[in-house]
């Protein structure tokens, strides 16, 4: 029995070796399991480390140059032939309205040119929410085009001497124009490009305002000097605003304005791919195409004409139309100013009495109900009144007809209110 009882014991130690190495090498697997993500993490964590290192080492070394210059040199630019692609993305934070926020601010802006899908204000100020892709060219003066990249369409302002000519491919509709008495064409003044938006901030740089020179970057694959504009005051919404210089020309090609609230820039617009070559003359002809709807622009603001016809000289059935430019701005009489620099706030009395309007007095429905929805009520020594906000401008319509408007917050506005 010895023998038996010997081999069965050699059997059951070679079957316990057996199972203390499975265990180990699932001890082994487990581990892996474990050791395969701190690994990574380890990498990651590393690669994180050297990130601020990799950006730096793509910003071009330029010589020095101070904020005062930096700002003389964008002023001297004279830049007069380009042509590139524009990133622009604008969130001002409106409410989300399924899309209706958009169509608001086209359709008031189309008021002006008659309903006109072409017309370029209202087209334009389509830029004032979402992302959008742009094409622009110019040549001196006389001949610059923006168009509008969007989804299996495209829109197009085309400026070509005394011609200014506004094209929706999506709805094959065309808005015309010609010069001004002046002799120059009109001008749709809709920010663009880093350019236009740069020199609507820097005209208010000013004692409350900080400008520095914060580094170097590339943009576009060109070498360029940041300026940042900051408000020295308290109180305001702007964070931040970076412009991107381009080194050689001074050209502004990257424009980003940053919200004191923090988080996503509120426009941020820049070249993505810019040459300062002379474009092709052919980019500025335009004729409309066959079948499109023709609006006539008025230089005056006199009703201009719509007619449908294969080009620009052929006539089809005419109707009155308002003519784009008959929209004027606030009178300077119809409002006022209170504080200065980045806390002013402008004040304009409507006269309305009641507040928000109500059901009775915009046809049907609880307009003033809806409205009151998207602001807050605040109250005061003004009185009561509703504020609706913005991530940049903010506004107060209070109960007897004023209303305060700023880049400031709720507080500010609450403050002029009971002052006022």
């Amino acid at each position: 029995m010895a023998p038996y009882e010997s081999d069965d014991s050699t059997g059951a130690a070679q079957a316990d070796d057996e199972l203390r190495d499975e265990l180990r090498a699932e001890r082994r697997r487990k581990a892996a399991r474990y050791v395969v993500p701190l690994a990574v993490v380890g990498v990651a964590a590393a690669t994180i480390g050297l990130v601020p290192a990799l950006a730096d080492s793509g910003d071009p070394d330029l010589p020095k140059i101070t904020a005062q210059e930096l700002i003389d040199k964008i002023a001297k630019s004279d830049v007069q032939q380009l042509s590139g692609t524009v990133k622009i993305s604008t969130d001002l934070g409106l409410p989300d309205l399924g899309g209706l926020e958009s169509s608001l601010l086209s359709g008031a802006a189309q008021g002006s040119g008659g309903g006109s899908s072409a017309d370029p204000t209202g087209k334009l100020t389509e830029l004032a929410s979402g992302t959008h892709t742009l094409r622009v060219a110019a040549d001196g003066p006389e001949k610059q085009k923006v168009s509008v990249l969007e989804s299996g369409a495209e829109y197009s302002l085309i400026h070509n001497g005394t011609d200014v000519w506004g094209y929706d491919s999506k709805s094959n509709e065309v808005y015309h124009s010609t010069a001004a008495d002046s002799g120059k064409a009109e001008q749709h003044e809709v920010p663009a490009t880093p350019k236009d938006f740069a020199d609507e901030f820097l005209k208010s740089v000013d004692g409350t305002t900080s400008v520095t020179v914060d580094g170097t970057a590339q943009v576009a694959g060109r070498d360029a000097y940041r300026l940042v504009i900051k408000p020295k005051q308290s109180g305001t919404t702007f964070g931040a605003i970076s412009i991107a210089v381009d080194a050689r020309t001074g050209t502004p090609l990257k424009f980003t304005l940053t919200p004191s609230s923090g988080g996503a820039a509120v426009v941020d617009a820049g070249y993505t791919q810019v040459s300062f070559a002379k474009p092709a003359a052919s980019t500025f002809d335009f004729t409309p195409p066959k079948g499109a709807k023709v609006t006539e622009g008025d230089k005056a603001g006199k009703p201009g004409k719509a007619r449908e016809g294969s080009g620009a000289d052929q006539g089809g059935k005419v109707s009155e139309m308002p003519g784009h430019g008959s929209a004027k701005g606030l009178d300077k009489s119809g409002f006022k100013v209170l504080g200065k620099g980045w806390n002013s706030i402008a004040v304009l009395d409507t006269g309305s009495k009641g507040g928000l309007p109500t059901g009775s007095a915009s046809g049907g429905g609880d307009l003033g109900g809806f409205l009151g929805s998207l602001g807050n009520p605040v109250s005061g020594k003004f009185g009561k009144g509703t504020v609706f906000s913005t991530r940049l401008i903010n506004a107060l319509i209070t109960d007897d007809g004023k209303v305060y408007v700023g880049a400031v917050d709720k507080a500010a506005l609450v403050k002029a209110a009971n002052a006022g």
